[in-house]
């Protein structure tokens, strides 16, 4: 039977939000996957924009390739908590890295449900 378990995001202190100071690859680092292929980290992201204007946001999932492991949205200048990651599965120690348009004006919040077999 399966578990559940709600984790912080590995880079998260105590589950604050992360701050997007990275501009280009490799991103902050937001996350990084449980090891192995038995279990699987099911991450939740949110970004919020504390700019005057939209901000692009770039998630590297598991990699850095393009178009591949990336995914890119535009954030909403003070929209609140803005879904980037809807429950995305990981494993196997792979990353989660983020990078902004511009440093600093970005925080992303989230958590990862841990399944285990």
């Amino acid at each position: 039977m399966a578990t559940f378990g709600k984790q912080f995001l590995s880079a998260s202190t105590n589950g604050r939000p992360i701050k997007v100071v990275a501009t280009a690859t490799a991103g902050t680092l937001i996350h990084t996957a449980v090891t192995g292929t038995a279990d699987i980290d099911e991450v939740w992201l949110y970004c919020v924009n504390t700019d005057t204007v939209t901000r692009t946001l770039t998630i590297e999932f598991g990699g850095v390739t393009s178009p591949d492991d990336l995914i890119v949205i535009g954030i909403p200048a003070e929209a609140g908590l803005v879904l980037v990651c809807p429950g995305l599965p990981l494993q196997n120690s792979l990353a989660v890295r983020v990078f902004g348009s511009v440093a600093n004006v970005l925080c992303v919040s989230g958590y990862a449900n841990r399944i285990t077999a």
